[in-house]
């Protein structure tokens, strides 16, 4: 293990010198909960906050690491990790967490696809483990997974949230323009065998902020990566959900008679993080009054954005 107390403590100090220095509309609320510095995790690519433990979160990494699932505090503290066994690990790129039937999961999202060269991919749910086995280094196998493919050839998709009362999974593409949105259900009657699912379409995503006109001439490159969707996660209340991309934090209020959809479809609140280098993963506090996010380099703030309710 090793730590780099200089780059973390130079990256804390530029954290809180980019939120000094933001107007309240940009930054809102945003504090440094934590720095993640630990070496084992310099390619977080999702994150999901603990059913059982309200000061845990379980993240991931993306392709080209061990199949694992990692906890973390609140602070960043590395608390240990759970090998993950009979999976077949492509490119990991979400994390998402929930209870069904009383009973706390976590699903795994094999959506990654740069190359736009799968044919199948792969979600795996996991029952939450209880975090006193973190450092018996104990092994995992998914309670059930489900193999899919989109309806109209491949895609890269990096964002994942579930929701667990109408039994779906909402998928987000990253790249086209405007994001597409994407179903499934959450325990299909093919979960337990090898039948090949596809996912439907719903919708696509409103108010993603695109670069500008001077972005994308001084550095084309850089600018296509901007919209570009890396998670999302729902609110415990099912009254939000909110979707992160390299450049803001959208958070999409949905009303009590919307669907996923439409709510996704109407203009979100955006909040800026382009002080965040390469902005991965995000999730929503337990109790649904505040959203963390990090991002895939080493080391890392983990930032926490407080949200209110207006009938609180």
């Amino acid at each position: 293990m090793h730590f780099f107390p200089g780059k973390a403590l130079t990256l804390a100090l530029a954290s809180l010198a980019w939120l000094a220095g933001c107007s309240t509309q940009d930054a809102a609320e945003l504090r440094l909960s934590g720095l993640i510095i630990d070496e084992r995790l310099a390619e977080i690519s999702g994150m999901a906050a603990s059913g059982r433990d309200p000061d845990l979160l379980w993240v991931i990494n993306d392709g080209g690491t061990p199949a694992q699932l990692h906890a973390i505090s609140r602070r960043g503290r590395y608390l240990g990790n759970f090998n993950i066994a009979g999976v077949e690990k492509v490119d990991w790129e979400d994390l998402a967490s929930f209870e069904l039937d009383g009973k706390p999961y976590l699903l795994i999202a094999d959506t990654g696809d740069n190359g736009g060269i799968r044919k199948t991919l792969q979600l795996h749910v996991i029952a939450e483990p209880d975090s006193e086995a973190l450092m018996q280094g104990a092994t995992l196998k998914p309670a059930w997974s489900i193999h899919f493919r989109w309806p109209d050839g491949a895609r890269d998709a990096e964002a994942l949230a579930v929701d667990p009362v109408s039994r779906k999974i909402i998928l987000v593409s990253k790249k086209r323009q405007p994001p597409q949105l994407f179903t499934l259900p959450l325990r299909p009657a093919s979960s337990n065998g090898r039948k090949v699912e596809t996912a439907a379409l719903a919708g696509t995503l409103a108010g993603v902020p695109q670069a500008s006109a001077n972005e994308r001439r001084d550095n084309p490159a850089l600018a296509r990566l901007r919209s570009q969707v890396t998670a999302a996660d729902i609110a415990p209340q099912r009254d939000a959900i909110a979707v992160l991309t390299y450049d803001n934090l959208l958070i999409y209020r949905r009303h009590r008679q919307q669907s996923w959809a439409q709510a996704l479809a109407s203009a979100p609140t955006v909040i800026s993080l382009r002080f965040l280098p390469q902005a991965e993963a995000l999730a929503w506090s337990p109790s649904g009054h505040g959203i963390l996010v990090t991002s895939e380099l080493n080391p890392a703030p983990l930032m926490y954005l407080p949200y209110s309710r207006a009938d609180e």
